[in-house]
């Protein structure tokens, strides 16, 4: 019972966001409802929910990243103003000439942009927005392909902020263990095929571009390719470049305008990540990865190319006074995204005080076994990571109790805890792709330009199926030993399901 009012709030903002789809109303209600339940009556409830959002907002974390997001909105509105972004959909159009084709681009540099996931928002949806746009593909279709890509693709790296992060976790786990072979980084060089939500997601791209469309996304990509309406009517999106930054005069930017700032980005957010992990100390890069501060480092690239950006405008003939305002429409086209991650932060720490995780896994202790282990800490993790919006956050309670629970039912078996520590991510990674209050989703649904509530309802079938497979294969891991085994065999199935659901839905869209 203790459980299930623990995760009151958070199916309260699920569940009215996706029955009113308003989201901030949604949360506003949720965290209300935890300051009830920790107050004891809902006047009382007020204050401590407003007690919440100053915690949230001065943290120090919480507030750079803040800065950090705004930062991204204003180096993108350069991109933008300075015609970048319009000259690469226009050298890109000459050589994509399907909506396939294009969402393909998407997924590969969706790849491509592994080391960090909010950076893979910025740029994907930057360079593909436009392009997509010409060929007709709805903008839930755009924010899915970029949301599956981006968290999964981080937390398999080969080098990534998410990998330091779970490396440093998994060295934590460890202390006080017997484990004479329980390297951290090695243990999760074994934990990631395992990591089967991850992997089948990443698959299930291609998958469904050359199945077909089915669920809720078939009704979108048929409204957007018959009347031409990338947006639903009467949705809203989270972020609408062309009317928050206006429109640029033909032809005033090349490729470079985009290029550019994106280099300094990326350039600046590595030796960020490598500078403040104590690399210039001479730390090795994993383990630079594992002590780097985060947000400092990619707040410090997110500068950086807003200040190339202005240079950039600057050596147009733009004024001052146009940077200026380009600047301000930038921060402005983050403003309801803002707010979204102050409530769902608020959210996280509702559940925080209200001990979600631990009663999660209290709930669930007395059926742990050996065999089920993997499994469990699969569902325990999607529920946590969907209910609190965070893969960090579900992370970072399951792994310190998983680890050693892995390890006492194995007697220090290395397969099953390098196993388990795959099922923690995996499950991390399905709440954090799905839930509407994750940072990631909403961060998809600004650069695609998608409304949030219609990103989310679009993309959970198509997420479903992954993280339905994953649970398999988690049981048959009982029988069948060879993960590589387990995971050709999940690719089979999902191609099959995924070929079958296609065809259901192109026989509702010809109907």
């Amino acid at each position: 019972m203790e459980a299930f009012i623990s995760l009151l709030p958070p199916i309260v903002a699920v569940v009215l966001a996706l029955a009113t789809r308003r989201v901030n109303v949604s949360l506003f209600v949720s965290i209300w409802i935890g300051g009830w339940l920790m107050a004891g009556n809902p006047i009382a409830a007020l204050g401590q929910t407003f007690d919440w959002f100053a915690e949230v907002m001065t943290d120090e974390w919480n507030a750079r990243f803040l800065v950090l997001v705004a930062l991204l909105g204003a180096g993108a509105a350069f991109m933008h103003r300075t015609g970048g972004s319009q000259a690469l959909a226009r050298a890109l159009a000459k050589r994509i000439h399907s909506g396939r084709t294009s969402l393909l681009l998407t997924w590969a540099l969706g790849m491509v942009i592994f080391f960090n996931d909010y950076v893979n928002s910025v740029i994907v949806g930057n360079a593909t927005r436009d392009l997509t746009a010409r060929q007709r593909q709805s903008r839930e279709k755009l924010a899915w392909v970029m949301d599956a890509t981006s968290a999964p693709m981080a937390t398999l790296g080969p080098v990534s902020d998410w990998i330091g992060y779970q490396v440093s976790l998994i060295a934590g786990a460890l202390v006080g263990l017997s484990f004479a072979s329980a390297e951290p980084y090695r243990l999760f060089l074994l934990s990631i095929p395992w990591n089967f939500y991850a992997l089948l997601c990443l698959a299930s791209i291609p998958m469904i571009l050359l199945a077909g469309d089915f669920g809720p996304m078939a009704k979108a990509q048929r409204r957007a390719e018959e009347t031409g309406e990338l947006v639903a009517p009467g949705d809203t999106p989270l972020s609408n470049v062309d009317a928050d930054l206006g429109e640029v005069p033909e032809g005033r930017g090349r490729l470079w305008h985009f290029l550019l700032p994106l280099v300094v980005l990326i350039s600046v957010a590595c030796w960020g990540l490598w500078y403040t992990g104590g690399g210039a100390e001479g730390a090795s890069v994993m383990d630079a990865l594992e002590n780097t501060d985060v947000s400092v480092a990619l707040s410090w690239a997110a500068f950086a190319m807003v200040m190339t950006g202005m240079i950039m405008a600057l050596f147009q003939r733009q004024t001052l006074k146009d940077c200026e305002e380009t600047l301000l429409a930038g921060f402005r086209t983050m403003l309801p995204a803002l707010v979204i991650m102050v409530l769902a932060w608020s959210i996280g720490t509702v559940t925080g005080a209200l001990g979600t995780g631990e009663h999660v896994i209290d709930a669930t202790r007395d059926w742990l076994s050996p065999a089920l282990l993997p499994l469990l800490i699969f569902l325990i993790a999607m529920v946590i990571s969907f209910a609190t919006g965070s893969s960090w956050g579900a992370m970072a309670i399951l792994t310190p109790i998983a680890v050693p629970l892995a390890f006492e039912l194995s007697s220090g078996d290395v397969a099953l805890v390098s196993m388990a520590i795959g099922a923690i991510f995996s499950g991390s990674i399905f709440g954090d792709h799905c839930s509407p209050i994750s940072d990631t989703t909403v961060m998809a649904s600004i650069f695609a330009g998608s409304d949030h509530i219609a990103h989310v309802r679009t993309q959970i079938p198509y997420a479903l199926v992954p993280a339905s497979i994953s649970g398999l294969l988690y049981i048959a891991s009982m029988v069948v030993e060879s993960v590589w085994v387990l995971l050709v065999a999940g690719l089979m199935v999902q191609f099959g399901v995924l070929m079958a659901l296609g065809r259901f839905g192109q026989r509702q869209y010809k109907g």
